[in-house]
């Protein structure tokens, strides 16, 4: 890249930070704006990057006015009527959205990309983490924090492998040029933007026509898209049980999962998966495999499975003692909700699960509700929060409280005020408490897990 400096509008964004690490490392001046200071923006401020928090076109960095030395990235999230994204388009500048700058790095490299309503986050950062603790390597650009390195990118320059969460909001992931590809699910989502499940599928179809000749597709059993690759590009089926790649001999105890990999491209015996519960076996399963198709051995699979230490708000325990559980998991789908319930119930057999619930985006909670009910249905109470508008405004009629209305007869619920969150965990009968929701109820979770540890203390 000829540019010296890298304007992000957004830049505290999860993907888009990950993109600001990459041009720091690389010794690039990186300034943006986002709407709110959170731990994230303060971070990539120690980092380097210069970051203000009002939509104001007098703050960007004189640096950054000059078209011939400035690259600008923005997401989509940011609304068109952004100033400082007018100040840009209104000029001469090279304007990118995030997904066309991974889309270049996946022409650069040899892309391993997640795609999927959901799963997306933790296989690939599990791929990344196989890939980086193992003679191979990798660069990646992650939807979460992970654990192992507390950060959402990880650099090696020596790698031509690069990790991408291949995301379909708004088609980014057309951006794309795999060179291989896992597709986790396409349960239907974001039909603000696509209208219908057809218009949904169809985009995951198109994607899989974007693997490069001579790549890879790795797709789960039994999903209503119609896959459609290149001549060259070879398909493989995974699932638990089933498909060319699926666990075999698995032991569920003791807190611990263990089973056999069936692989045509090497078998793996005895993988412990690090953070054990059930719906990480399919997800594990993906990512051994993107592994096995970059030249990972056995050995290091076993090892990097069994060091993977998760993502911050993906089955994220912050209490697990014998009286007491506290977990946060990001799910705001009800299929992800539905598989986040039904492992923690394989985990914690007999034990009284209570979840709270956030639901994210009108639009969402509008076209999902029937199905979100029925989901959270599973737990032994559920407690609903005001729903998260994230970049939506407010639409008649859709409330929490749809989805309250529609929960199974016999299963308890009720409606609260997030900011009464705290005061109701002190007083809630649980075994299990997980808190749900791609929202800002994870902002509680540290306060939460004191009062449970305390509680756990006194009962």
């Amino acid at each position: 890249m000829h540019y010296k400096n890298v304007y992000f509008i957004g830049i505290g964004g999860i993907g888009m930070s990950a993109i600001a690490r990459y041009y720091i490392q690389r010794g690039l001046f990186v300034a943006g704006y986002d709407k709110t200071p959170t731990p994230l923006t303060q971070e990539l401020e120690r980092e380097g990057a210069h970051i203000h928090y009002e939509d104001d076109v007098h703050q960007i960095p004189d640096v950054c006015r000059d078209e011939a030395s400035t690259f600008v990235v923005y997401t989509p999230a940011i609304p068109s009527g952004h100033s400082e994204l007018q100040y840009f388009l209104s000029r001469h500048f090279d304007i990118q959205k995030r997904a066309q700058v991974l889309g270049t790095l996946t022409h650069a490299h040899k892309g391993l990309c997640v795609a999927g309503t959901h799963g997306k986050t933790t296989t690939s950062s599990m791929t990344a983490h196989l890939l980086h603790q193992s003679h191979v390597g990798c660069n990646a650009f992650l939807g979460g924090i992970t654990k192992n390195y507390g950060t959402n990118y990880i650099l090696s320059p020596e790698s031509d492998y690069v990790v991408i969460e291949a995301d379909e909001f708004d088609r980014s992931f057309h951006w794309l040029a795999p060179y291989a590809t896992v597709i986790t699910a396409t349960d239907p989502d974001h039909l603000d933007i696509y209208g219908t499940e057809e218009a949904y599928l169809e985009s995951f179809r198109h994607y899989t026509e974007l693997i490069r000749k001579g790549g890879y597709l790795i797709i789960h059993e039994g999903l209503k898209m119609q896959a459609h690759v290149q001549d060259g590009v070879t398909t493989y089926t995974y699932s638990r049980e089933h498909g060319d790649f699926h666990a075999e001999h698995l032991r569920i105890g003791g807190g611990e999962i263990v089973f056999d990999l069936v692989s045509p491209i090497e078998p793996v015996r005895d993988v412990h998966l690090g953070v054990p519960v059930g719906v990480n076996i399919e997800n594990g399963i993906a990512a051994m495999a993107l592994a096995q198709l970059a030249g990972v051995t056995a050995d290091e699979i076993r090892a990097g499975m069994a060091s993977f230490s998760g993502v911050d708000r993906r089955f994220d325990f912050h209490v697990k003692n014998a009286r007491k559980v506290y977990l946060s998991d990001y799910a705001h789908h009800p299929e992800e909700i539905r598989q986040s319930i039904l492992s923690i119930r394989e985990v914690f057999p007999g034990k009284r699960i209570v979840g709270i619930f956030q639901p994210h985006l009108y639009t969402r909670t509008r076209d999902f509700y029937p199905d979100f009910a029925d989901a959270l249905s599973q737990l032994d109470e559920v407690i609903l929060t005001e729903i998260y508008p994230a970049r939506e405004l407010p639409i008649e009629g859709i409330t929490s409280q749809i989805i309250l209305d529609n929960l199974r007869p016999g299963v308890p619920g009720r409606l609260i005020n997030k900011a009464d969150v705290l005061e109701v965990v002190r007083n809630l009968q649980f075994d299990v408490l997980v808190t749900l929701g791609a929202g800002d109820l994870d902002n509680y979770a540290d306060e939460i897990a004191r009062i449970v540890e305390q509680r756990s203390l006194e009962e």
